[in-house]
């Protein structure tokens, strides 16, 4: 009797173990899954970053202009050669910076916490220019570079790009610029894994692109994003405005870009109010960001 009764309770113990494991297994698949789909959920947009184009504030030197980002609350540039240093610092910013220059450029980024992505827009001539471009972005730890490179440079260009795991992504100006259409950019991708897009949303419809058009297009290919809004579509001269004022539709752009998972940052350029363009930079933030809590 007494080996029967430890049988059973042998048993017993065995099927309450067995429950008990069945039971945290599926809790813990339940929270597995929830976790995957709210990871699934913020991933995309947690990786976009909000840069500002530092032609917006081309009236300043570079110093100046990164107290003006500073003051926006943006942590992410994309710097544009030939900008005068300032605060002391005799060069412009590009290939001939000193190194005592780019020591204390390093300098000021880290005091203000500030990161240069890309650099750009950029249309070196020669192998030798590429190189010092790419050298410099390697120092600054950019992402990649903006650039309207020639057409016979592009075999050379994507290796270099690969060789150095740099990027380059290709921007369009309005006509009759090269890369004005997307197709042109596209053409340029073929074959070139490390050259993309720059997406200026705002020359697009300047061209009379559709930026939704030009973006499903382009899918795939996007490193950037220029932010920018204009008064008037398909006129190449249209002056710029602030974001969410002018005449693209903002919200399918963000949608679209979410739903190719891109992963790169949206560089504000204003070319407008060139010597008191801080507030319109501020408010073109609030309404990146009004957009981004309304993304499904």
């Amino acid at each position: 009797m007494k080996k029967i009764a430890f049988l059973f309770l042998g048993c017993i113990c065995i099927i309450a173990l067995t429950k008990c494991n069945s039971t945290t297994t599926k809790t813990d698949t339940t929270n597995d899954s929830t976790s995957v789909a709210i990871s699934d959920s913020g991933n995309v947009t947690a990786n976009w970053k909000l840069g500002v184009q530092m032609w917006t504030f081309r009236m300043f030197p570079f110093a100046d202009a990164l107290d003006k980002v500073d003051s926006a609350g943006i942590k992410y540039i994309e710097a544009f050669w030939g900008q005068p240093l300032g605060a002391g610092m005799k060069d412009s910013f590009g290939i001939r910076m000193s190194d005592e220059s780019k020591a204390k450029l390093k300098q000021l980024l880290q005091q203000k916490g500030i990161s240069i992505v890309a650099m750009g827009v950029i249309v070196p001539n020669t192998r030798d220019e590429w190189k010092k471009a790419f050298d410099l972005a390697k120092e600054f730890g950019l992402s990649y570079i903006t650039a309207e490179p020639h057409k016979d440079q592009w075999d050379m260009v994507d290796s270099m790009a690969g060789a150095y795991g740099i990027k380059v992504a290709i921007h369009d100006h309005p006509k009759p610029n090269v890369y004005w259409s997307p197709d042109s950019v596209l053409a340029a991708t073929v074959g070139h894994p490390n050259i993309g897009s720059c997406a200026d949303i705002g020359h697009w419809a300047r061209n009379g692109v559709n930026p939704v058009d030009a973006l499903k297009k382009l899918e795939g290919h996007i490193f950037g994003v220029h932010l920018k809004d204009i008064k008037k579509f398909d006129d190449t001269k249209s002056e710029d405005t602030v974001v969410g004022k002018g005449v693209i539709d903002f919200a399918p752009i963000f949608q679209e870009l979410k739903r190719q998972h891109f992963s790169g940052m949206f560089s504000i350029e204003h070319e407008s109010n060139w010597y008191h363009s801080v507030p319109d930079v501020i408010e073109t933030v609030k309404f990146y960001n009004d957009q981004l809590s309304k993304l499904k």
